[in-house]
């Protein structure tokens, strides 16, 4: 390919609003136009990377998200129309603007009919890429806030049925809908009780996925030598008591999302293996001999600091460097006072219907009360208190919220009524149940059968709750 002149001046843009959430490759044969069309996109603030071949771009579009390309229409192989085939197959989101000569203007017009969202020709300005950045920033940004808006209309709340209009939300909403349509990894990061599930949810249902099974895994609730054989299921005989075939979480995720909850919680042998399924896309049933392809995009999520986790060698950095693709970050809840009031009388609806009460609303002095307090069981736990005051209320208006002191601002209101919380009463109710099975966990007559809920799932209760008990 002949060089191309472009044309530079000394200019220093201003960033392009939201630009910093767009990933942007480059695919040119020239390192110079690399380099030029890099430092123009990185003033603007996208995330850059380059590629010299079309096969290097490939390899980059299965490693990373990429939301914008650009493309030479001339390069050496194949070619780039038929590169553009294929990052459209590949990547059909995204928008590809092609770079051709003067004299070849009739192959970016082919380019556009096959896809392409627009051409520049060499030579161009530094000032022309620019302006041409921005346009595709401002498509892509229209694109994304309709579908916000979509599901808002949707949802009467937020966005895919999350409540909050705070203005971190709104940022928030923004990366949900960009991860919706992407196939990559997705690792979200947040606080227990924030609503991580949720926002995988969103993720799923809003985008081409959502006709496809969402499979949700609790890695936290799991006991560690099962996880093996629930993530990736076992054949007959592969160890004792595996009295017939089982399919685990992957295979019956094959062709959607699984939602690895409190992946932090994985042992280090499981780790690998689920390295193996990211980078490979193929499973091995536990005790089985033969591969199994998937398809499968994973959600992963954590309230722990992964970063520590690795430096202690917890967690392989390997592997966060696989799910880290597309991170998340979810504000807590005293970060976002004004969803607050929405998110409590959303609740206070919820649980009026639920339990069949008449119209119920909060005084001032409650709403105030709301507001006054930190949450450091952020969402779950306002959820919680918002269904126990509907339970035990027999009035139309609920005037004053007992919370617990801990979490009260420097300035509490005058204090409430010693009430024992949501996670106190169900210590107390397990507890009295293990007694009363004599500590047995599993199978008839268990604590488990009692509760009516999983073994894994008490077991994991048990830890969480700091239970000890005493039996005879």
């Amino acid at each position: 390919m002949s060089t191309a002149v472009i044309t530079t001046s000394t200019f220093i843009p201003p960033q392009i609003e939201g630009a910093n959430f767009l990933n942007l490759m480059i695919v040119d044969d020239e390192r110079s136009i690399r380099e030029v069309c890099r430092e123009v996109a990185q003033s603007l603030g996208f995330n850059t990377c380059v590629a010299d071949s079309a096969e290097h771009g490939y390899r980059m579009l299965e490693s990373q998200s990429i939301d914008v390309v650009l493309l030479d229409l001339k390069l050496p192989g194949a070619g780039g129309l038929e590169a553009l085939r294929q990052i459209r197959e590949r990547r059909p989101d995204a928008v590809i603007v092609v770079v051709t000569g003067y004299g070849t203007v009739q192959s970016a017009v082919q380019a556009m009919k096959n896809g392409a969202y627009d051409y520049v020709t060499k030579p161009f300005s530094m000032e022309e890429l620019r302006l041409l950045l921005e346009r595709v920033a401002g498509h892509l940004k229209l694109k994304t806030e309709n579908r916000i808006l979509r599901e808002k209309v949707k949802s009467k709340q937020g966005f895919g049925g999350i409540v909050g209009r705070a203005p971190e939300m709104e940022k928030l909403y923004r990366i949900i809908a960009k991860a919706a349509h992407s196939t990559h990894p997705v690792l979200i990061l947040g606080e227990s009780g924030t609503g991580k599930e949720m926002v995988a949810r969103s993720i799923h249902f809003s985008g081409p996925f959502r006709d496809k099974p969402f499979i949700p895994v609790d890695c936290g609730s799991l006991v560690p030598t099962l996880i093996e054989s629930e993530l990736f299921g076992y054949v007959k005989g592969a160890f004792t008591g595996a009295m017939d075939r089982r399919i685990g979480k992957f295979e019956l995720a094959n062709g959607g999302t699984i939602f690895l909850d409190e992946i932090g919680e994985i042992p280090a042998d499981i780790q690998v293996r689920l390295l193996r399924v990211l980078q490979e896309k193929e499973i091995e049933r536990v005790g089985g001999a033969s591969t199994i392809r998937i398809d499968v995009r994973v959600i992963a999520a954590t309230n722990r600091d992964l970063y520590k986790e690795m430096a202690d060698g917890r967690f392989r950095i390997d592997l966060f460097y696989r799910i880290h693709v597309f991170p998340i970050h979810i504000p807590p809840l005293r970060e976002r006072k004004d969803d607050i009031r929405p998110l409590a009388e959303h609740f206070l609806h919820h649980f009026a219907e639920k339990f069949h009460r008449n119209t119920i609303s909060f005084s001032t002095k409650a709403l105030r009360q709301l507001n006054n307090y930190s949450w450091p069981g952020n969402i779950r736990e306002l959820e919680h208190i918002i269904e126990r005051h509907v339970l035990s209320s027999h009035s139309e208006l609920i005037d004053n919220i007992d919370l617990p002191d801990a979490g009260r601002s420097s300035k509490p209101e005058k204090a409430a009524p010693n009430v024992k919380t949501i996670e106190e009463m169900e210590k107390a109710h397990i507890l009295e149940v293990l007694r009363k099975c004599h500590g047995k966990i599993s199978g008839a007559g268990g604590a488990a059968e009692m509760l009516q809920i999983p073994p894994t799932t008490l077991t994991y209760k048990i830890k969480k709750l700091g239970i000890v008990w005493q039996y005879s």
